[in-house]
């Protein structure tokens, strides 16, 4: 029976969305109007309602208590709490319907094929280039753009092994990508233990909801890393690389390793002799076959790439250009990061693949374009403004929250180099 709570003498069932007010202007996820709840959630909120308000509660502490002492943290660099800041998991999940899933992991999977095909142009023929689909001083001034990688061949034509999105719902429901994360995404293995802490919390509503399970997304991972091993071995060795336990997803590094069987490296455990990659051992160099990386690109190789890197693999680009390790996500792959390719993406879309692109981007401008440069500086005041080939400490910047004074002064800064600024709808 549901649990009851006892007002003014009369005895009434807990109601979760009781009191609760939807904003207007944006999607709610689990209500409709007021008070009446989406189809696909109702199995969850009826299975939360049973367990009563105080059981909830309860059961919220305790898995509280299980991210400390499983010791999930997010480190955010400058947080006052360190690097024992505790991950934040929110107690509510969001519920997707099979139906929308199965669209959305659809377009998700066409995003990342389309993707790929143009890093394989970038770092290939270049056609890409010479036809004007993409310009030219959209990638050569991108520092993402790793020269250095230019025509060195990749497994099976596989830039993107691991590839994440960040989404978000406009008011009327549909699904837009926001960002595209392609060198080292992060997310997995939060996820993951997302998943097994809330599992363990809400075993009921796991249960009536029938959760789609993510052991199948793993085990399809490990096979697909262990596969990529260069030459045909029975048991190829596959490493992870991390930049080390200051690193703000350090937690989920060292996660993965564990569970997916993966020795745990930094860039001082590897060298590359012979153009050969090895892990240091106390029984000697054993060689290394699949590097899974979770190292930004540039930092891989202080030897070709960024001369200042203490993190990476001096020699690391000659060893996977002879085709003696494959490295994921191959390197170079960030130069797709950038939110200004965005606008380019439907035309690509049907150029490289013949289709329509499934999942829109937020309506994105890049100024280099002299149209797109004359929209964004007309409407600065509702765009959000953001460098085009983003480094740390630069933050996207609100042209609703500034100044006249600081928005003319985003304007000349626009205006003076707009290549390197981009625009997005405020959403």
């Amino acid at each position: 029976m549901r649990p009851m709570t006892q007002i003014h003498g009369a005895i009434t069932p807990w109601r979760l969305f009781e009191g609760y007010q939807p904003v207007e202007t944006v999607y709610d996820e689990m209500v409709v109007g007021s008070d009446r709840v989406r189809p696909h959630c109702e199995p969850f909120v009826h299975s939360v309602e049973n367990l009563g308000r105080h059981e909830l509660a309860s059961r919220w502490e305790n898995a509280k208590r299980a991210i400390r002492d499983n010791g999930i943290t997010y480190n955010v660099y400058g947080d006052p709490e360190g690097v024992d800041r505790p991950w934040a998991l929110d107690v509510m999940p969001l519920v997707i319907s099979s139906a929308e899933w199965s669209r959305l992991e659809t377009a998700l999977m066409q995003r990342t094929r389309l993707l790929n095909l143009v890093l394989a142009d970038l770092y290939g023929p270049q056609q890409l280039l010479r036809s004007g689909l993409l310009p030219p001083s959209l990638v050569f001034a991108n520092p993402a753009f790793l020269r250095p990688c230019h025509g060195i061949h990749v497994s099976r034509d596989v830039y993107l092994h691991l590839h994440a999105v960040e989404l978000a719902r406009s008011p009327d429901g549909q699904w837009r990508a926001i960002g595209d994360r392609t060198q080292a995404p992060s997310g997995a293995g939060y996820a993951l233990e997302n998943r097994i802490v809330l599992s363990r919390m809400l075993p009921e509503a796991f249960r009536d909801c029938q959760v789609q399970r993510l052991a199948s997304f793993f085990r399809a991972q490990r096979d697909t890393m262990t596969a990529l091993a260069p030459r045909d071995r029975d048991r190829p060795k596959v490493v992870l690389l991390t930049p080390g336990p200051n690193n703000e997803t350090y937690f989920e590094h060292a996660y993965l390793a564990r569970y997916l069987g993966f020795t745990l490296v930094e860039g001082g455990d590897l060298t590359v002799r012979d153009c050969r990659v090895f892990i240091k051992t106390l029984d000697g160099l054993q060689p290394v076959d699949v590097i899974f990386r979770r190292l930004d690109d540039s930092f891989c190789d202080p030897l070709e790439l960024r001369g200042d890197s203490l993190l990476g693999v001096a020699g690391l680009v000659e060893a996977a250009r002879a085709g003696n390790v494959t490295i994921a996500n191959a390197l170079g792959s960030g130069v797709v990061e950038t939110t200004a390719v965005m606008p380019f993406l439907p035309t690509l879309c049907r150029e490289l693949l013949g289709e329509e692109l499934m999942l829109p981007s937020v309506p994105t401008w890049w100024c280099g374009q002299p149209a797109d440069l004359s929209y964004v500086l007309e409407h600065l005041e509702d765009l959000v403004a953001k460098p085009a080939f983003p480094f740390k400490g630069q933050e996207p910047v609100f042209g609703r929250k500034l100044s006249d004074r600081e928005r003319r002064a985003l304007a000349a800064a626009i205006r003076a180099r707009p290549q390197v600024f981009v625009a997005q709808a405020h959403v």
